[in-house]
């Protein structure tokens, strides 16, 4: 990259992801470079945490936080901006470290924040979709995208997607300090609170494919616990009380 190119993080959360890490930095780096990635990991048993912290001692672009424990999804997310905007990032972008977000797809994300500020990787955009997916799982995705598009018009297809990129700056204009969301919540919560600072939200397909190796992360109680809180956020953006 040019000296005038933007200086981007990669944030990947993690929690006994240790099979899909190696690969995941390498591919990474093979699309961007330039990159850094920071590994968030939440003291995972199977040791993800160590092996992060021997690809960081191998690759300045590597860098690590050790969480004490599993402190959930979206605090890991938050703990990857306040990263980015501590050390002058232009951009971060978050992803999921089981290869269900593809790193193919980051130049395309990139290239997109010429023209906006968030950019989505979207299954909800012409050319995107998802691999294996169950009706049901389907069904409850597309729900949420409609709830948050009517109660905190949020005009994204994907507004649960976690596969994104953010112009830093803006984020420090989002009032991040506000948001409630530690769980699947929160991603449409950042994405109204990017929403009313004023950011341009745009869009990139990707096909969204099952994880490649390790175990699935979804916890039917949390998933419950994040519509009440996605019900409450809508209802206070729709009647203009947040």
């Amino acid at each position: 990259m040019a000296s005038s190119s933007p200086r981007i993080l990669v944030s990947v959360a993690t929690y006994n992801e240790k099979e899909n890490l190696p690969a995941l930095v390498r591919e990474i780096h093979t699309t961007l470079p330039a990159a850094h990635v920071l590994v968030v990991d939440d003291n995972s048993p199977d040791g993800t945490g160590k092996l992060a912290g021997g690809l960081a001692a191998a690759d300045p672009r590597v860098h690590v936080i050790h969480r004490a424990g599993k402190l959930g999804l979206g605090t890991a997310i938050l703990t990857g901006m306040r990263y980015a905007m501590e050390h002058d990032y232009d951009y971060v972008i978050s992803m999921d470290a089981d290869f269900s977000h593809h790193p193919r797809y980051l130049p395309a994300m990139v290239a997109g924040m010429d023209r906006h500020d968030v950019m989505i990787g979207s299954r909800y955009v012409p050319g995107g979709g998802t691999e294996n997916w169950p009706f049901k799982r389907w069904l409850i995705s597309n729900g949420v995208n409609l709830l948050t598009r009517l109660l905190m018009r949020v005009g994204a297809r994907d507004a649960s997607g976690g596969f994104r990129c953010y112009r830093v700056s803006k984020l420090r204009e989002a009032h991040l300090e506000r948001m409630i969301s530690r769980g699947y919540s929160f991603q449409e919560e950042v994405l109204y609170r990017c929403r009313t600072a004023g950011c341009r939200v745009g869009e990139t397909p990707i096909i969204f494919a099952d994880r490649r190796g390790g175990t699935s992360k979804v916890n039917t109680r949390e998933a419950v616990r994040s519509m009440g809180v996605l019900l409450y956020l809508g209802s206070m953006a729709f009647f203009g009380l947040d």
